[in-house]
């Protein structure tokens, strides 16, 4: 391991960056628990920020130092707090699991 690199544990709270706050999102949530200075919650919503192409974060380099080009990272849309995917949560869909059909309906795939 190189001098200065950042090593995350997934038992443990994530290491932090220099100039940002980091956290690891908890099984389902989409919206910010950062409080802040009065103590309510932030709420804002979770995004997937891709720090390779903000040009803040060019300028700043902690995040792709860290994590390298590609990691998945969300950012709140209010108080950009980075948060990181959660281990134990499946990655079916960006939108979530979705709901079964009640009408039970199976359509065969399109031939083609």
């Amino acid at each position: 391991m190189a001098s200065g690199e950042t090593v995350v544990s997934d038992t443990q709270t994530p290491a932090q960056l220099q100039h940002h706050k980091v956290k690891t999102k908890k099984a389902g949530q989409r919206a910010c628990n950062e409080k802040n200075e009065k103590g309510k919650f932030c709420g804002g919503h979770l995004k997937r920020w891709f720090y390779t192409t903000d040009a803040i974060e060019q300028s700043c380099g902690d995040a792709e130092k860290a994590w390298g080009a590609d990691a998945e990272v969300y950012r709140c849309e209010h108080c950009q707090t980075l948060y990181l995917p959660n281990s134990e949560e499946a990655k079916v869909n960006v939108a979530g699991q979705g709901i079964i059909s009640v009408f039970g309906l199976t359509l065969p795939p399109k031939e083609k």
